[in-house]
């Protein structure tokens, strides 16, 4: 089982940045592919970035252009920058392995004025 510990979120207002990390657990880490997913109130929860451990990079059309995904294998850790944020960009924001597997606690974003 990988534990994956998600901190970097906050309230922000429209048009500001956040940097999310999440830390992996274990030893294996530069093998994984990995994800960055959320989950706004009363949604399913969505992929909306991932990084192959060969560093290939994709997005959802909803984040393209303003969020990148990024990761140090030294740390265990993989980033999400995100910039020009929207309030629906509000949500619970979790890593996980893609597909996924396990899942921490989150953490949220609030996009607000």
């Amino acid at each position: 089982q990988v534990q994956f510990v998600e901190s970097g979120g906050g309230l922000v207002q429209p048009g500001g940045s956040l940097r999310l990390s999440c830390a992996a657990s274990g030893s294996v880490f530069r093998f994984y592919n990995m994800g960055w997913y959320r989950q706004a109130p009363g949604k399913q929860r969505e992929l909306v970035a991932s990084i192959t451990n060969t560093l290939r990079t994709n997005y959802a059309d909803a984040v393209k252009g303003r969020f990148t995904i990024s990761r140090d294998n030294s740390k265990n850790t993989v980033y999400l920058q995100m910039n020009s944020l929207k309030p629906e960009d509000t949500a619970v924001y979790y890593c996980s392995r893609n597909p996924a597997t396990d899942w921490g606690p989150g953490t949220q974003v609030t996009v607000s004025s």
